[in-house]
């Protein structure tokens, strides 16, 4: 099935973790696995029970939206739909030249998904302190040297903390590029000993604007052996990562923020809000907003260590964390590299196409995430003043692999190459070659010739083993060169 989508000016055709099953867990209200499953209408389990299960005539579990719309998982069943140019200012005039894409429409879209779509963070954000509370100079049995370090978000004591786990290859003899993985847990501390296998997977029981200023950095005395071991997430490739120069960082996205409609006078969103306030302005930061601001929070953190090439750091999230990662680009130009593993809608996937997920499903499920300007757009998609292409556009000139999966068709992998397609004329506008097609490529066949990038995997929602691979092939392109 071919599909097409109408710019204002042109018209772009496209046709119709290891084993990551933290990810998998974490996300699976989200998103379907093997085959597309909606979430929940409501989350009344008395209501849901009394309203029959919607399904397709495949057998595949619908959603009712609170406007009424129905899950579509048929491309020809899709509605025609325009797409905002990304190369044309609010006022009608055309971009031609980067000078003017950087000066004037790229601010533009920036404030508009700060306002609209995501959230700004409040001048009164918390301060942040970091603190390397141990250095295992032997971790991975010598592989690797382990840093663990504690960022205190605010004043109190007992307030927010992200406990960062920063692996620097042991014979590296110099600053190293870093792989920085935003989590949905890691775990469980190990004793030290044997670096993992490249194709091991390691058990789990866990379940952004830059600051005005850096972090603040103390450093704790290095101790041989940490009183905790190192924590990793399941299904990284460590030893591959390790192996291949770079290092690898990670931590758990809800130390930053609660991921809950209900959280918002917890983490470093509750240390903004008056007394009484019980959530943030409508134009102001939902989690995804603070989960991005986190991530550059520890950036400044990378920017003080001296064993890390704070220049050359890698972002990688999935599913929501996909859509984090975006972001967090978006608006930090340090991260040098993007690996958004199926952010779907709102994220990667284009908003405009009726096709799994949608805007409706988003605002009604996880509107927490969002900016309370959000709610503006559940049955109104065409009047939002962005659309993925543009989030992704703004991560342009630098290099950025979206993934998606067949088996996840909630988040809508073809949208998600459209995302990217589209996103091409600002790259070559900078002079960057994009994508370099146009048709959907067939299942677990990377592209990853241009700075633009996407694989479609034959499995479910998660980072696989080929995700792996294909982002770390990428990478080496790019983060291997001292720019």
């Amino acid at each position: 099935m071919i599909t097409s989508i109408s710019f204002a000016r042109a018209r772009i055709f496209a046709s119709a973790s290891l084993f990551a099953l933290a990810s998998l867990v974490a996300s699976a209200a989200e998103s379907a696995p093997a085959i597309p499953v909606a979430p929940a209408a409501t989350s009344a389990p008395a209501a849901a029970a009394a309203k029959p299960a919607l399904k397709d005539a495949a057998g595949r579990s619908l959603r009712r939206a609170p406007t009424g719309h129905i899950t579509n998982y048929y491309e020809e069943k899709v509605p025609p739909y325009t797409l905002p140019d990304p190369l044309v200012l609010i006022n009608g005039q055309p971009v031609r030249d980067a000078d003017t894409w950087f000066k004037l429409r790229r601010p533009e879209i920036l404030q508009l998904y700060t306002t609209e779509i995501y959230g700004r963070v409040p001048a009164n954000a918390p301060k942040v302190t970091a603190e390397v509370v141990s250095t295992d100079p032997a971790a991975l049995d010598g592989a690797a040297v382990l840093k663990e370090v504690v960022l205190h978000f605010g004043e109190k004591p007992d307030g927010p903390a992200l406990h960062l786990h920063l692996y620097l290859p042991a014979q590296a003899t110099g600053p190293v590029p870093l792989v920085l993985s935003i989590s949905f847990g890691f775990g469980p501390p190990a004793a030290r000993g044997p670096a993992p296998a490249a194709n091991t997977t390691i058990p789990v029981t866990a379940t952004s604007t830059p600051a005005p200023a850096a972090a603040t950095v103390a450093t704790a005395p290095t101790t041989a052996t940490p009183a905790r071991g190192p924590a990793v997430i399941r299904g990284e490739p460590i030893a591959d990562i390790l192996g291949r120069g770079y290092g690898y960082a990670v931590f758990r996205y809800t130390e930053i923020q609660p991921d809950s409609a209900t959280g918002f006078t917890s983490g470093v969103i509750g240390l903004t809000l008056a007394p009484g306030q019980t959530k943030p302005a409508p134009d102001e930061w939902g989690t995804i907003s603070a989960w991005a601001w986190g991530l550059s929070r520890v950036q400044d953190y990378l920017e003080t260590d001296s064993g890390v090439d704070a220049k050359r750091v890698a972002i990688v999230g999935h599913s929501r964390l996909g859509k984090t990662v975006l972001w967090a680009a978006a608006q930090d130009p340090r991260f040098a590299m993007i690996f958004s593993s199926q952010g779907g809608e709102m994220g990667s996937a284009i908003a405009r196409r009726d096709f799994g997920e949608t805007v409706d499903d988003m605002a009604a499920s996880f509107g927490y995430q969002f900016a309370g300007n959000f709610q503006k757009y559940p049955g109104h998609w065409n009047d939002m003043p962005v659309d993925a292409h543009f989030l992704i556009s703004l991560c342009a000139p630098r290099p950025l692999l979206v993934t998606g999966g067949s088996g996840d068709q909630w988040s809508d992998p073809h949208g998600e190459f459209l995302g990217v397609v589209a996103a091409g004329p600002v790259y070559r506008l900078l002079g960057q070659p994009d994508l370099g097609t146009t048709e959907m490529p067939p299942l677990d066949t990377p592209v990853i010739n241009g700075k633009l990038a996407f694989l479609e995997h034959d499995g479910p929602h998660a980072i696989t083993p080929l995700d792996w691979k294909t982002f770390l092939d990428y990478a080496d392109k790019y983060l291997k060169t001292v720019r």
